[in-house]
């Protein structure tokens, strides 16, 4: 947006507080009635009337939602209700529920599917149509909960094995198979009436950075941002243009080498986020695209960490990102004062700094988008929802690709396995849910009776380990890499959490290699299983006489009887030998795996 000073009287307040409002997309996330602050972690699951007034007080543009805010079908739905009548413009009512690893709603209602590379990995087989039914079924489950925007797919060419926070969430490595399965994608959410984002221009599949935690910088030469990073993006732009395109908050000196001053006064480059080159010229003039921009979240520390709330805004929208995500945390009615002087500042540093026009093309751009899927009073009803999230036609389609997207890498004459009855396995897993929901899928296809033990890399006794490894006649074992990052669990606020495992995860690939190195030593047939990247083959293929990938792991059940998920289900099925595996690695691993 330029940077041009228009006299105050030329905006008036009511016009400019509707135009600043509606670049807002607040996260609802935690609220507490009083105290705590920044540490409230109580769930906003109901609308309290001070967030009420505040939509409603500031035209605010639309909320983000996060697992916190979406326990349960009957309450999601009276929560989109309350939000949808808190405004007199409907409201954008976003949530990243990419599938695989990032899904927000309960797994157990919502059908969450295995995620962006299991359907690369199904690719070569099936072409586009998983990515089409997959988000089909997405798009109509957040659909009838009054759910409007899904901050997906990812169109990420995942270029890097050492990408913290993309990885799995990427189609492949891939530029012109990504565009294919994104616009498939785009199409199918959008059909639904639920807006797409694609995600992160202008791309952060080549970082090793996660940018949750710090800011990611690509040094690619333009070539090769072009053919890779950016081919994705312009490919979707032209065939089917989603409603909405989110930034990343990574520098790129090719496409833009100025400086700004962060909050402590020094020169760094510009993140895509805030360079208009990017944002405005590459985007808008260059790729042609015409529908509304949006943010990644602003508390990001690839943000939060270099400038403050007011100049973030600021920056974005001078940029010309049409919308600014999560800009300011509301946690309890003590950071209401603080969220309307935020609101004043911002006020005045856009009389000084932006243009009114620029700011009404933007408004425009974004109500345009809302007349085309937003209804002005949709009600909704529980009953439907409760029919459509979950239902057998979805879990089956989830099932189909689990078992489509399962890749053979390896197989030196041990796969399937043919157990003789009460013949003993060993199952090696990251943690203790995954080795039992492997061990329950594999006891339910196996054709005998079978004793399975169990080793869990969180925290297991080597010797006890080691011991079931000699008794066992056979020994599966697991792996997931990289580690858990922020997107997964919601955002920046629960970093804490993760740090609390932090030495257990990195000393998880030592402690399975040794199980496996101790395993062939002792003359054990071996399979090992990449549960999410497999670039990880690499290192343990050495060890193990056959090698699997699911590129995913996650539960969709658990109760005191039953824990289970549909990956382990396919891997059970190929493992046993009643299922192939069909699926193609989307990614280059090493060769010494083969």
């Amino acid at each position: 947006m330029t940077l041009t000073a228009p006299s105050h009287s030329a905006q008036s307040a009511p016009e400019l507080r509707t135009l600043i409002g509606q670049k807002l997309m607040l996260d609802l996330r935690y609220f507490c009635q009083q105290g705590k602050g920044a540490k409230c972690r109580e769930p906003m699951t109901t609308l309290p009337p001070e967030l009420k007034q505040i939509l409603h007080d500031y035209q605010i543009g639309g909320v983000i939602l996060f697992a916190e805010n979406v326990r349960e079908i009957e309450q999601i739905v009276a929560l989109t209700q309350q939000i949808h009548h808190a405004t007199e413009q409907p409201p954008f009512i976003a949530i990243d529920q990419e599938g695989g690893r990032v899904a927000r709603i309960n797994r157990a209602e919502a059908t969450s599917f295995t995620g962006n590379m299991s359907i690369g990995a199904s690719y070569a087989q099936h072409g586009t149509r998983y990515a089409q039914e997959v988000a089909s079924v997405i798009g109509k489950e957040l659909s009838v909960l009054g759910i409007n925007v899904n901050f997906a797919p990812t169109v990420d060419v995942n270029a890097n094995p050492d990408n913290p926070v993309i990885n799995v969430r990427s189609f492949g490595e891939d530029p012109h198979i990504v565009a294919k399965l994104g616009a498939a994608q785009v199409k199918a959410f959008e059909q639904q009436g639920v807006i797409s984002a694609i995600k992160h221009f202008p791309g952060h599949g080549d970082t090793n950075v996660d940018s949750h935690t710090g800011l990611p910088r690509v040094n690619h030469r333009l070539e090769q941002i072009q053919q890779q990073d950016i081919a994705p993006f312009a490919s979707i732009i032209k065939h089917h243009a989603p409603g909405m395109i989110m930034t990343a908050h990574i520098q790129y000196p090719a496409l833009d080498s100025t400086e700004i001053l962060n909050k402590r006064n020094e020169k760094m480059l510009r993140p895509a986020t805030m360079s208009r080159k990017i944002m405005h010229d590459l985007l808008r003039e260059e790729l042609g695209y015409q529908g509304v921009t949006i943010t990644d979240a602003l508390d990001m520390a690839g943000i939060s960490d270099f400038f403050e709330p007011e100049q973030a805004v600021i920056e974005t929208f001078a940029a010309g990102v049409d919308i600014a995500l999560m800009p300011f945390a509301i946690r309890s009615t003590e950071d209401i004062s603080a969220f309307r002087q935020f609101m004043d500042a911002l006020y005045q540093q856009a009389t000084a700094q932006l243009s009114i026009s620029e700011l009404r093309t933007s408004n425009l751009r974004i109500q345009t988008l809302k007349a085309r899927f937003l209804a002005p009073k949709r009600q909704l009803s529980s009953a439907i929802a409760q029919s459509v999230l979950g239902n057998p036609q979805h879990r089956k389609l989830e099932a189909e690709l689990a078992l489509a997207a399962i890749t053979q890498v390896k197989n030196n004459q041990l796969l399937p396995l043919a157990p003789r009855a009460n013949q003993r396995i060993h199952v090696i897993m990251p943690d203790k849910q995954k080795a039992t929901a492997l061990k329950q899928a594999l006891l339910a296809h196996a054709t005998h009776p079978l004793t399975i033990t169990l080793s869990s890399l969180q925290g297991f006794d080597p010797a006890r380990a080691e011991a079931d490894i000699k008794n066992a006649d056979f020994v599966i074992a697991g792996h997931a890499t990289p580690a858990q990052s922020a997107v997964e669990i919601g955002g920046m606020e629960d970093l804490a959490t993760l740090s609390q495992f932090s030495l257990a995860a990195k000393a998880q690939p030592d402690a399975l290699q040794g199980l496996l190195r101790f395993a062939q030593s002792q003359h054990k047939p071996s399979v090992f299983i990449s549960l999410r990247a497999p670039y990880e083959i690499t290192r343990f293929a050495p060890y193990s006489q056959a090698v699997l990938a699911s590129y995913a792991y996650n539960v969709d059940v658990e109760t005191a009887s039953e824990v289970s998920g549909p990956a382990y289900t396919a891997l059970a099925k190929v493992i046993l030998g009643h299922e192939k595996a069909k699926g193609t690695l989307p990614v280059t691993i090493d060769k010494q795996a083969d």
